[in-house]
Parts: structure tokens; C-alpha cells; sequence
């Protein structure tokens, strides 16, 4: 999986300056974590996110998104967004918003 330094700067613009917020290579891509905790990472593949189990049906039902899968087994509460849905600019910011939600609910490593 290769990088897509495009799709970082529109998610680090999207992410913008936050406390706790950090990047790091992972997957292949690059990584966005929230006080120590994955937030979502970006790459050829398109954009993923953590939501969360059980947070995620919503995301689940829209073209162009499914779930990120480790081997054959697919990872609840996280979500990929191909290259174009990541295009959609209300999708994406909805997705990261989502995102950043549920994480803040996780205690700071």
C-alpha cells in the first residue's frame, strides 16, 4: 500500500490543530492518532476511520464505504472510504467528525 500525500494534506487540513493530535507512517500510509489513541489513516486505498463498534451501520450504508478488513476478518467500527467517496468533502469531514467523536470518548493513553 502506497501513500497518498494528497489525500494526507486535505485530511491534515481537515484534522486541523488539535491538543493530543499526532501522525505517524502506519499501514503502509499515514496514521492520525488522538492522545496516544488510532484515530484514522490515509492512503491509496482511501481514507479509514475508527467509529467505534456499533457506531459504524451508518457509515456501512453509503457507496464507497466498507469495512476494513485485517486478512478475512473484518474490523468492527472501522471503515474505509475509497479514493472517491474520500472526493466527497461533506462525507469525509462527517467521517473524521465522527472519528475524532467516539476517540474523545476513549481515556489518554
Amino acid at each position: 500500500m502506497a501513500r497518498d500525500r494528497e489525500l494526507e494534506d486535505i485530511v491534515r487540513a481537515d484534522l486541523g490543530l488539535r491538543a493530543g493530535l499526532s501522525e505517524k507512517p502506519m499501514f503502509g500510509g499515514l496514521a492520525w492518532l488522538l492522545d496516544g489513541h488510532l484515530l484514522c489513516g490515509a492512503s491509496r486505498q482511501g481514507l479509514m476511520v475508527r467509529l467505534g463498534k456499533g457506531n459504524d451501520a451508518f457509515a456501512l450504508a453509503i457507496d464507497g464505504v466498507g469495512p476494513v478488513r485485517m486478512g478475512q476478518r473484518a474490523m468492527e467500527g472501522w471503515v474505509r472510504a475509497s479514493p472517491e467517496a474520500c472526493s466527497d468533502e461533506v462525507l469525509r469531514r462527517r467521517l473524521i467528525g465522527e472519528a475524532i467523536a467516539f476517540v474523545d470518548t476513549l481515556p489518554p493513553k
